[in-house]
This record gives structure tokens, C-alpha cells and sequence, in this order.
């Protein structure tokens, strides 16, 4: 039968494994993983709904005084997707860019921000013109919230990206860093060596660049690979 202070220990064990197992790079990096795709679906579920309600105010707006099932009626219900669906594939591009790391150009903000400017403009303007503050607040919120979250969820996804990266290249509290060997004169002579071809001139910049040795060794490397060439031939 196991006793009281038997549990205790073994949670103890457990609980110090955990931590142990969480300290890894890879678990952590696991977990900002995680997080993303948690902010991802939301974000996405957030900005799907704002703009789901706004498809009927933009069609309100297009169909102006047109009969019901008409075909101007019926034509007013492509305007919303037309411009919502731009929007999600500048946003979508967004993602894998954020993801990796790299830089979008003007025309791609220039996009994203037309798009949600001339959602809010088309959700809003019967409600300017007919004086209503109420319903210029209510049909106000969803076209910022949008905006809002797909300015914010670029910039997270970045940084969400540096968080992996740099979890993932942290050494695990319990992995004590190994000492980077020191090179000697001979082992950077020897890599010079091998790096030279007849038809390179030895100079200590060439040294430097092939060896990365310090300004001062390069000198001294440079002077010592020339005599070696010249007793070679």
C-alpha cells in the first residue's frame, strides 16, 4: 500500500520531469508552436465573423432601392466577397511571410488597407446619411476590429517566429555549453593551405577571408603560406 509521503515523492519525481522535459529547446519551441496556431485560428474565426457581418450592409449599400430578387438585388451579394476575399489572401500571403521572415512590399499594406477602408466606407455610409450615431458606431465596430487584428495578428505571427527561433536555439539548462576549441598557428595554416589555388595571391585580407583569423595573425600567416609555397615549388 503506498503511503502518504511515497504519493508525495512520486509527484515530486514527476513534477521535476516535467520541468526538466519543459526546459528543452524543442519542447519549447513546441509550445510557442502551439500558441501560434492558437492565436491563428482565432484571429481568423474573429476577422471570418466581422466580415460575415458585414456582407449584409454591403449589400444593402449596393442594392440601394432595387427589388428584392432582382437582378440588381441578387448582384449586391458579390460585392462583399469581392472585397473580403482579396482581403483574406493579402492576410493569408501575410502568414507565410511572417512566418519566415520576410518583408512584404508597399503595394501588399497599400492593398489590406484598401480593402478594409472600402468595407468600412460601404458598411457605414447609410448610416452617415441618415444622421444615425447609433448606427455609424454599431456598423463601425466590426470593420475596425478587422482592421485591428489583421494589423495585429502580422505583427504577433513575427514575433511569435522570434520566440521560436530563439527558444529553439537556447541550450537546455541541464546541456552545459561545450567549449568551442581553440585553433593554433598550424590549424590556420592548414586551412589555408588547403583553400589555395595557384592563381590566388596570398595577402593577410585573403587569409582573413578564407580563414577568419584576426588582422593581426593574418600577417604572420600570410608570410609563413608564402614560404611554404615557395619551398613547395
Amino acid at each position: 500500500m503506498t503511503t502518504r509521503a511515497q504519493q508525495l515523492a512520486q509527484e515530486a519525481a514527476e513534477a521535476a520531469e516535467v520541468r526538466r522535459h519543459r526546459a528543452r529547446p524543442d519542447v519549447a519551441a513546441l509550445y510557442v508552436e502551439r500558441v501560434r496556431t492558437q492565436v491563428d485560428r482565432l484571429c481568423w474565426t474573429g476577422i471570418g465573423l466581422g466580415l460575415a457581418f458585414t456582407m449584409a450592409n454591403v449589400q444593402h449599400f449596393a442594392a440601394a432601392d432595387s427589388a428584392p430578387w432582382s437582378l440588381p438585388w441578387l448582384t449586391a451579394w458579390l460585392l462583399d466577397p469581392t472585397v473580403s476575399l482579396v482581403l483574406l489572401a493579402v492576410l493569408r500571403a501575410e502568414q507565410v511571410t511572417a512566418r519566415y521572415r520576410v518583408q512584404t512590399g508597399r503595394w501588399v499594406r497599400c492593398a489590406k488597407w484598401l480593402t478594409i477602408a472600402a468595407t468600412y466606407v460601404m458598411n457605414t455610409w447609410s448610416s452617415y446619411a441618415a444622421g444615425s450615431l447609433s448606427g455609424v458606431v454599431l456598423h463601425s465596430v466590426p470593420p475596425l476590429v478587422v482592421f485591428a487584428a489583421a494589423e495585429a495578428i502580422t505583427d504577433l505571427r513575427d514575433k511569435l517566429t522570434e520566440a521560436a527561433v530563439v527558444v529553439s536555439s537556447e541550450p537546455a539548462v541541464h546541456e552545459p555549453r561545450q567549449p568551442m576549441p581553440r585553433k593554433s598557428f598550424e590549424d590556420y595554416l592548414a586551412e589555408a593551405g588547403r583553400a589555395w589555388t595557384p592563381d590566388v595571391k596570398i595577402t593577410p585580407a585573403w587569409v582573413r577571408e578564407v580563414t577568419s583569423c584576426s588582422r593581426g595573425l593574418s600577417s604572420r600567416l600570410a608570410a609563413e603560406l608564402r614560404e611554404v609555397v615557395h619551398e613547395r615549388d
